[in-house]
């Protein structure tokens, strides 16, 4: 049986932020000016945003504490995660691709590292049929689910699944990402928070530069942090 998350007290609420797809030290500096609580590296080599596990190293070490480094990956071999995640201090790994709850587990270590699990959200009305709370319940071990749209190449596409489609209640943390920018992330926290324990938000392609795949855009980093911390305000507004 579904269990009813409990509500979160509005005067803590803070919607964490992560901001994926980073290739340059000056991104990551703008990322942490910012105040994001994640960046995001790109381990899958046919990504545009890919970077070398070396390459995550290097722009790993400007963050600072309590700054956290996720590696993505794509159906990668076990032993090349825990490799990649032993060699980023303090990296969380998300798992992006066809990924079993149980080459998860065993690629966290057996729960010793925390990890993502991205669900593939099909666009438009077909998203009815993703079965979101299976989903969660067969991934239990991860830190969170984090909701993407399904498109070609494993992310980053910059589409939008409907959120309305989505259960009332689940009981998991989410991190909603797919097609988010400074305009819409409002109403997409607005009609996904209630639904679910705690949310974050996760965004890539609305933050780049137009048409130059992770090279990303101060500007709009700060608009949409800038946004996402409204949000966090209307929410306690209304809850009082």
């Amino acid at each position: 049986m579904t269990q009813t998350p409990a509500p979160t007290q509005p005067g803590l609420l803070r919607t964490r932020i992560k901001i994926c797809g980073l290739t340059r030290e000056s991104d990551v500096d703008a990322a942490v000016a910012a105040g994001v609580d994640a960046i995001g590296f790109v381990l899958y080599e046919k990504s545009p945003r890919h970077v070398s596990v070396q390459r995550a190293a290097e722009l790993a070490h400007r963050l600072p504490p309590f700054c956290t480094p996720v590696l993505l990956f794509v159906n990668e071999e076990t032993s090349k995660i825990i490799a990649a995640c032993a060699s980023v201090a303090g990296a969380i790994a998300q798992f992006h691709g066809d990924e079993s709850p149980q080459a998860c587990w065993q690629a966290s270590e057996l729960g010793k590292r925390p990890y993502l699990r991205a669900a593939r959200i099909p666009l438009g009305d077909a998203g009815v049929g993703f079965d979101l709370l299976k989903f969660a319940q067969d991934y239990s071990q991860a830190q969170a689910i984090l909701l993407d749209a399904q498109v070609d190449g494993y992310g980053g596409g910059g589409h939008a699944f409907n959120w309305s489609l989505l259960p009332p209640n689940v009981n998991a943390h989410l991190v909603l990402s797919g097609g988010l920018n400074a305009a819409n992330v409002i109403d997409g926290i607005t009609s996904v928070r209630p639904r679910c324990k705690t949310l974050s938000v996760d965004i890539s392609s609305g933050v780049e530069v137009s048409g130059q795949k992770g090279i990303k855009d101060p500007a709009k980093i700060q608009a949409f942090v800038a946004a996402v911390r409204q949000a966090d305000r209307d929410h306690a507004g209304l809850a009082k």
